[in-house]
């Protein structure tokens, strides 16, 4: 998910949604708060106003941004970012999830869920870690669960998600996790003045849970 779904005063970040039908989303609590998950490696739960400087401190950097819309430039833009998260999250139509490892207290990322139909049964979902835990196995442990947590308590039958073909990062993470390349689509992403090819990559509820009985349970 590289063109991210807020759009605050800070930021140039855009959505397209489309209307297609689906099943209904599964009947859960995680509108009213989303639930701490417990991993091995880092533990997921809503974002908190605290999480605002570390997060601008870890996201803003260039080699974290490049890829992505130009995220918020300041504490306060990042604050509101968390506000507007909570009320997308009320109103049913996204999920955000703060990574935080453990033995920290603030968030090092994000991971994130959005509706591409109005029940819920096709996503897309997208991430953004800080650049010094790269390659430290938070990125695996923190996608399994929201991964889960889209396929298992939102309802999620089809899971997409976005990288631009030159972000070698990104798609070997997707294709790590267990998704599908389907195609490129044509210079679909405008980022930092310039149109870029775009990777399209997918996960259905079946498959994932002929993964999961690969690695075991996951949620504990």
């Amino acid at each position: 998910m590289e063109r991210l779904p807020y759009a605050g005063t800070a930021t140039a970040m855009t959505t397209t949604m489309t209307t297609t039908m689906s099943e209904p989303v599964t009947t859960t609590d995680w509108k009213k708060a989303l639930p701490v998950i417990a991993g091995a490696r880092v533990t997921l739960r809503e974002l908190r106003l605290s999480d605002a400087p570390s997060l601008c401190d870890l996201l803003t950097t260039e080699e974290v941004s490049r890829f992505i819309s130009p995220p918020p430039t300041s504490v306060d833009g990042f604050e509101r970012f968390i506000q507007w998260t909570h009320q997308e999250r009320a109103a049913g139509r996204y999920v955000c999830f703060a990574v935080v490892p453990h033995g920290l207290d603030t968030a090092i990322g994000i991971f994130q869920i959005r509706q591409l139909d109005p029940g819920f049964g096709t996503a897309e979902w997208g991430f953004a870690i800080g650049s010094p835990f790269w390659g430290t196995g938070v990125f695996m442990d923190a996608a399994r669960h929201t991964v889960e947590f889209a396929f298992e308590t939102v309802g999620v039958h089809r899971l997409e998600a976005r990288a631009a073909v030159a972000n070698g990062r990104g798609n070997g993470a997707l294709a790590k996790i267990g998704a599908v390349k389907e195609g490129v689509l044509r210079r679909s992403f405008l980022c930092n003045g310039e149109y870029l090819d775009q990777a399209l990559w997918s996960m259905v509820r079946e498959e994932w849970r002929q993964a999961k009985a690969v690695w075991g349970s996951i949620i504990h």
